[in-house]
């Protein structure tokens, strides 16, 4: 178990699911269903508890729940608007950093969740044109995949 200080000053105490494993450990952090959804939107610009309400269809609960969960967890920062009336949520530098994995989520969802020629979102670059497929490299530049790599356990 690990225990960290949260953004309120609480102690919160992980149970990771396989101590040295990063993929379970990130699972463990952020790997259900709807976390990952709400950090997709505020990748798209959601801040506020209603953008997040309204974009995803989530129940009020389990919004509360996630969003605390990835406030503590350093996924999010709450603050406060503008306003100064409500809270808002933004991207902390390790939300941001999941970028790739929410990309990485689209594309295989692009390639395997849906039947040839089902329209579905696509996520653009700057000049309005879809990203390029994601593909891991070795350290000669080569197309690296799960035969060509293997991990080397912690001892």
């Amino acid at each position: 178990m690990v225990s960290k200080s949260n953004s309120s000053g609480g102690v919160v105490t992980e149970s990771w699911t396989d101590p040295s494993c990063p993929v379970a450990r990130t699972l463990d952090l952020v790997g259900d269903r709807w976390s990952l959804l709400v950090v997709r939107d505020a990748m798209d610009g959601a801040r506020s508890f209603t953008d997040f309400r309204q974009r995803t269809g989530i129940a009020r609960n389990i919004l509360t729940d996630r969003l605390r969960r990835l406030v503590e967890r350093g996924v999010l920062d709450r603050r406060t608007a503008a306003s100064g009336r409500r809270q808002v949520y933004v991207l902390t530098p390790a939300g941001r950093d999941l970028f790739t994995v929410i990309v990485a989520l689209r594309q295989w969802g692009e390639r395997h969740a849906f039947t040839a020629g089902e329209p579905h979102s696509v996520l653009l670059d700057e000049h309005g044109v879809p990203l390029p497929p994601l593909t891991p490299l070795d350290s000669a530049g080569t197309p690296a995949d799960a035969d060509t790599t293997r991990v080397r356990k912690v001892g």
